[in-house]
Formats: C-alpha cells, structure tokens, sequence
C-alpha cells in the first residue's frame, strides 16, 4: 500500500565495519551522487583512521503494487521489440483491445475496449489527458514509441493515490509514459520501407545537475501505394491502392527535475483519405478527400510527497489543433464537395490532494477545470465553447490481504454557442466506482463495478444539419471478476491473470438517416450487452547474456444488440466489428546484441451489416517478424509485417497493405 516506508538509522560503528568490509560498493554509491566518492580518513597503512562519521537518516519509501484494476502493460525491451512505430500497432496485442484502422499508412486509428466505443477510451501521456472535445476520439497513428518507456490499458480506473478526476472519468484508460533520460545521448535513425516509405528521426537527450530531458524529431514520407486484391462472393477487383499517401513530421521534448515534469508536443501532416474499394469503380471513389492536421500541445506537472503523509499534484496543458477536410476536387464527381476547416483550442488545470493517516488509510479528492472552443468556416455554425469541471472524492484501504477502493466522480458540462439555436442544456451527474480484491501469497482475487457516461461532443450537438442539442449522455455500467497470480523462480518471471467482465450501455448516441437519404442526424438510439473473458499469461527469463519473453492475451466475447425487440434484423445480432475471439502472441529471444521477434494477432470473423448478415469479414492472422541487431554505437532493424500477406479488413471495403518490409539504420553516441 501507498505509504508503507521504513526508517534506517545506522550508527557511526555500523558504518565503519561496513566500510572495512565492502569499501568498493561504498565509493560505487558516492559514484552516484556527485559523480565522486566521499572522502574518508585513511592511515599510512590503508586503513580506518580513527574518527567518528554520521551519516544523515535515511527514509526509504515503497509501494507495493495491489491488483485492484485490471491492467496490462508493455515496457521496456518488450515494448521496443514489437514491429511496431505508433502507440495503436502496440495496443492491438492486449486483450479486449480492437483497433480500428481505415486503410492506407495515413489512415484513422482508433481503439475500443471491450466494445464500449473508442470515445469511452481516456488517452494519457504522463498522467495528463489527450483530449478532442470535437469528436471525442484520438488518432493513436500520430503518437510515436521512441520517447516511451511504458504503455499501461486499465479497465476502469488506474487506482492509484493522487490521480486527477479526469483519470475517473472513462470506461477505460490508457497511460503513455514517457523514459526520463539517466545519461547524455544522441542517436539519428534513417528508414526505408515497402510503397515509397522513408523516413528519418533524431533523439537527443540530456542529463545535468539533476535536470534531464530529449528533443524527438521525426519525418516520414510515404505514397502508401500498395497492390490489392478485393474479393467477395459477388466480385474480384485488383488494383493499386490510390490517395493514401501521407507525410508527416514530428517534433516533441521533455524537461525533467525530481517531482517536475513536462511536454511540448507539435505534429504536421498532409495525407489522403482513401475510399472504399468498389468493384470496377476503384480509380473514382478512392480519392475522396485531403486531409490536413496541426496539433500542439504543452503540459507540466508538479507531484510531491510530504513525509509520506501527504501528497499533492498539480497540472496543466494547453492545446491547439487544426484540421481541413477537402473533397472539392474534380475527379471527385462522386463525392460531396467539402473544404472544411475546423480550429480546436483547449485549456486544463488539475489540483488533486491525497492524505495516508496510516498505513492502511488513503484518502484522494481531486477537481479538474478544462475550456474547450472550436470554430469552424461551416455554413449556420459560429463557434462553440464548453466548460467542463469534474471533482473526486476517492477512498483507498488495504489491510490483512484485504484491498478496497471508493470513489464518487461528479462531472459538470456548460456550453455557450454564438447562434440563435442556443446552446444544449447543461449536463451534471455522480458516478461512483467500487473495487474489492484480496491477495494471499502470490494469488490475487478481485471484484469491481463502475458506472460512467460520455457526454455528447461538440459534433454531436452542433455540426451543421446533424447536430441535436437534445442527446442524452451515454451511460456504461460495468462489472469485473478476476483473479492474478504471479511466480519468480530463480531467472524467471511468471505472471497470469483472468477477468470475467459483462457491459451494458444505454443511450447509445449514433448518426442515422432521418430526412432522407441525404439528411442524417445525431441520435440515443440503442442499447449493447456485452459479456467476454481476457485472459494474459506471460513468461520472461534472463540468465547471463540471454533472455526470452512470450506473452500472450485472449479475448472471447458475446456482443449483442438488445435495442429493439420487435426488429428481427437487428436485435440480439452480434454487434458489427465485434470479434468472437482474438488472440495475441509476442515472442522475443535475445543473446548480446541480437534480438529476434515473432508476434501473431489472430481475429476471427465479424460481421460488418445487420443488411447482409452472410457477408462476414473473414478471420485473420497478422504475423510480424523483426530483427534487431546492435553493434557498437550501430544499430541495424529489419522487419517483415504482415509475413503471410493476408490482405485482411479491420473496416469493410478498406484492405490492409499486405506483405511489407521496413529497414532501419540507427547510429547513437
């Protein structure tokens, strides 16, 4: 539990029997502090003088890891050795986990958990939200792994003392943290890839009195111009994949000193926006559109303890983003013609509190503040802002085994719009989560409920024709049984973990045709249950100069419309996108400087559309082999995705890129 510390007073006769005995581990520990040893009075013979020496008292403080939620989390080599450059390539190996990706190296990537929807999935980078007040979702391709050291999915909430009320507030979560640099270093990478793919990227990263930091940049150009074969039962097209180009750069630094933290992020991109394949019309509906992007971001954080007692944290972020969408182009005689342009600015502050009156006693209460205005040169729409505050009252106990936590979420949304539509009612609620677990040895048994809603966003109330500013929130109430069990024989790492877990949302807000054809707007329409079983088993072993690691997730899940009783098409159908099973396997193997590694995420058939319920997506296995291999200040990468070229679908009509290769050169210093 947070707060268990142990206090270590050692006398001046200790520390010189200590220092006759082990004097080399007594000048490696000065090492570290002050790149020096201590001073110490010796005599002409080597010895000991005479003399008494103090040492100040020293506090050592722990906390030991309570499996409350239900998490898993790719780190270091692990994390490094996937055949993998953004955050959604990785996240698709975690159990519950479908990403969504709509084809072409510069398609939208977005990520639903245990199907409750990628706008009920909080995305944090060090403990502070990615927010879109927009749409409500985040494009995962945009975020690189070079500067991570960890990636974390939590169903439900992290649990952990001090978290900010936003961290409450999603069905689940995932946490980015970013490595902290220990020493001086600079590294230039260069790639080259299948489909005209090349790309650069240079990290620097500093350590000095006690400051450390990096600078990432990053360029990538690619025409994404992969052959394929679309095939069904009632057509065969081939082609070349068209309008899927992408170019992007990045450039992102950190500041780190003791509790201080801090982010300055900045992305450009320019990519096409490929269409479906349709048979024998491919050349025209491919190129349906452009789309240009400019996020920034800049956020800092203040976390202190105060005698083990006491706990504050602090932070805030600022956030602009801009996007234009375009599909006024002549060859585009199929499409509607749009050239949009849309400017998102956003303002967040965050103060949460945690007190340890004992060792089994935490208590947290957090409030959040966040300004968000989006503008837009659309026809009828003059701007809109929101204020959203959110406050938490948690409460956390551990004692014989025995863990719990309690907590009560209050949100608040307020919105003010610049038309004679007016703004939506304002929204506030109180969701509570509970969570119950016991460990006895290494085994770990654990029970949660967690109510919580997404309020609609700024595109559901208002786009222009679509809006409705009378949507209801959509609420999801959850519930969890699992058990974990972990081993650490000698050289070995052994974990298990298996969760029984069921979903209901209500008040789904979906877009539906309700003028004709044309005329779509924005809707509470339906109600999904959901029951599935995630199940992760890992192995990790070192000994000398090898190491191997292998681990696994399951997934097996029933998701069924129960919206409408009376309609037979729809009604308890499977909901579409929504695999049965899925599972995913990563193996690395390693000696010195070599590294192999094999990973295969296996899915099985889903069903795309309650009108054709015979038309399923057929099952898949992506299969990715990467080599690593380093050689002094020399790195050499070579990657085969895709190694079966099983040109499978995540959405209809949208096929991945098949067999590819990536060749990386890296030279650091």
């Amino acid at each position: 539990m947070n707060g268990i510390f142990f206090v270590m007073r050692l006398t001046g006769l200790l520390i010189a029997e200590l220092l006759i005995a082990i004097p080399s581990l007594l000048c490696d520990a000065g090492n570290l502090h002050n790149n020096g040893c201590y001073g110490m009075a010796v005599d002409s013979v080597g010895g000991i003088a005479d003399s008494t020496h103090h040492i100040d008292e020293v506090v050592v403080t722990a906390s030991r890891r309570v499996a409350l939620a239900t998490a898993q989390t790719l780190s270091g080599k692990e994390l490094q050795a996937l055949s993998s450059t953004s955050v959604a390539d990785a996240l698709k190996y975690f159990a519950g986990v479908q990403i969504k990706d709509y084809g072409g190296l510069g398609g939208l990537k977005t990520i639903n958990v245990r199907s409750l929807g990628a706008q009920h999935v909080g995305i944090y980078l060090d403990g502070v939200r990615i927010t879109n007040a927009q749409n409500g979702t985040v494009d995962l391709g945009k975020y690189s792994l070079t500067t991570l050291e960890a990636i974390s999915l939590y169903n439900a909430n992290k649990l952990d003392n001090c978290q900010s009320a936003s961290e409450y507030a999603s069905g689940a979560t995932v946490y980015m943290r970013t490595r902290r640099p220990v020493s001086d270093s600079l590294s230039v990478q260069a790639r080259i890839a299948s489909f005209h793919t090349y790309g650069g990227k240079v990290n620097a990263q500093f350590c000095h009195n006690g400051w450390s930091g990096f600078v990432d940049a990053e360029y990538l150009d690619s025409k994404g111009d992969y052959p394929f074969r679309y095939k069904s039962q009632y057509e065969d097209t081939v082609g070349v994949r068209t309008n899927s180009d992408i170019r992007y750069y990045r450039i992102e630094g950190a500041l780190f000193h003791n509790d201080f933290s801090s982010h300055i992020y900045y992305y450009d991109s320019e990519r096409g926006c490929p269409g479906g394949v349709v048979r024998r019309l491919s050349d025209k509906y491919d190129n349906v559109g452009r789309e240009w992007d400019r996020d920034f971001f800049v956020q800092a954080s203040y976390d202190h303890t105060f005698s083990s007692f006491h706990r504050i944290k602090a932070t805030g972020k600022y956030t602009h983003e801009y996007l234009r969408y375009c599909t006024d182009y002549p060859e585009n005689q199929n499409t509607a013609k749009v050239n949009n342009h849309y400017w998102q600015n956003d303002a967040y502050a965050a103060l949460s509190y945690n007190y340890n009156p004992s060792r089994w006693l935490g208590v947290t209460v957090g409030y959040d503040v966040r300004y968000s205005k989006l503008d837009a040169d659309l026809k009828a729409f003059k701007g809109v802002e929101r204020i959203d505050q959110k406050a938490v009252a948690s409460l956390m106990l551990s004692w014989k085994g025995f863990n719990a936590a309690v907590s009560e979420l209050f949100q608040h949304y307020k919105d003010h719009t610049w038309t004679n539509v007016g703004a939506a009612k304002p929204l506030h609620r109180f969701t509570p989560t509970v969570s119950l677990a016991y460990s006895h040895g290494n085994l770990t048994g654990r029970i949660w409920y967690k109510k919580i809603f997404r309020a609609p966003t700024l595109n559901d109330l208002y786009y222009t024709q679509a809006g409705n500013r009378n949507l209801k929130p959509e609420y999801t109430k959850q519930w969890n049984v699992g058990v974990e069990y972990h081993l650490n024989p000698r050289d070995w790492n052994l974990s298990a973990q298996v969760d029984l877990y069921e979903n209901r949302i209500t008040d789904r807000i979906v877009c539906l045709p309700m003028k004709g054809t044309y005329t779509w707007s924005m809707l509470n329409y339906g109600y999904t249950f959901c029951q599935g079983m995630n199940t992760n088993i890992s192995a990790r072993w070192n000994h000398d100069e090898w190491f191997a690691s292998a681990v696994t997730s399951f997934t097996l899940q029933n998701d069924r419309n129960r919206t409408n009783p009376d309609d037979p098409d729809t009604y308890n159908k499977p909901i579409c996108y929504s695999p049965r099973f899925s599972c995913g396997i990563t193996a690395s193997a390693g000696w010195r400087w070599l590294t192999l590694t094999v990973s295969d995420l296996h899915v099985s058939k889903r069903m795309w559309s309650y009108a054709d319920t015979e038309d399923m997506l057929k099952p898949y296995d992506n299969i990715d082999i990467k080599l690593n291999a380093t050689f002094a200040h020399i790195g050499l990468t070579l990657e085969m995705l895709d190694a079966l070229d099983d040109q499978y679908e995540m959405i209809q009509r949208y096929p991945m890129p098949g067999r590819n290769y990536k060749f990386t050169l890296t030279y650091s210093l």
